[in-house]
């Protein structure tokens, strides 16, 4: 069993590594992501340290960029009604961690929701069989490395996105998130359908205006995920019992 005293040395640094070295491969994809949100936010209507401050404050990809996006083009409730569409998808991801969460301290679970990105999830996932005090560890690492990962590229983006040439097409870099997010989803059907369509959707529609792509994407990987969990729910349900159901003929002897 361990102890209290073996979790505040050794082990904690293992799950660090483990965590940051987790990190890696789905930080690299989401790199040219940020760029595109930072690129989009000097084009935007949106003054720019509002448009700057959505990445610590939002700090959600997808839903970001619509932000930017659709700021003096559409209504404040056009705005906040995407934004929401978008991260239906959260709630997915809060029902699959909840059981995991309910054994977390308060603070835990007041603090890390607002961490729970696409990536975050995705490892976090598959990290439910530790114990509270591992998986809280592991949990926080993760998240921070993204946080600043984000809020480092986003400004980036902002500060040399305009001299990018258009012929480097930053646009894909969505999809290719997306793709990379199906290395560690795969475990789970739901999210794995999710990104996939959502990848490919995106791809097919990088094409169209104001960047809407991204956000066709997101409610076509939303939608996708959420019918793959209700077939597999039909699919896992136990069979009915003919005897249960007195109107059935198998029912009657």
């Amino acid at each position: 069993m361990t102890t209290t005293s073996e979790l505040e040395t050794g082990p904690q640094g293992r799950i660090d590594r483990q965590a940051l070295a987790d990190v890696v491969p789905l930080a690299i994809p989401a790199i040219p992501f940020g760029f595109v949100v930072g690129l989009a936010a000097t084009e935007s209507a949106m003054p720019q340290w509002i448009a700057w401050l959505t990445a610590p404050l939002v700090f959600a990809g997808a839903a970001q960029l619509a932000m930017i996006t659709l700021a003096g083009t559409a209504t404040l409730w056009a705005v906040i009604t995407a934004v929401l569409v978008i991260n239906t998808r959260h709630l997915m991801y809060s029902a699959a961690l909840a059981p995991t969460f309910r054994s977390q301290p308060r603070w835990m679970r007041w603090f890390g929701p607002f961490f729970m990105v696409d990536q975050v999830f995705a490892l976090a996932s598959l990290q439910t069989h530790r114990s509270p005090a591992e998986f809280r560890r592991y949990f926080l690492t993760t998240a921070l490395a993204f946080y600043a990962v984000w809020n480092a590229v986003v400004p980036l983006g902002m500060l040399v996105g305009p001299i990018v040439p258009d012929s480097w097409r930053l646009d894909y870099a969505p999809p290719i998130m997306f793709a990379g997010l199906t290395l560690f989803a795969i475990k789970r059907v739901p999210a794995a359908v999710a990104a996939i369509v959502g990848g490919f959707v995106s791809l097919a529609t990088v094409d169209l205006q104001d960047r809407l792509g991204i956000v066709v994407g997101a409610l076509a990987g939303v939608g996708a995920g959420a019918v793959a969990e209700w077939i597999i729910d039909r699919r896992s349900a136990p069979p009915a019992d003919p005897a249960a159901d007195p109107s059935s003929d198998e029912a009657v002897t």
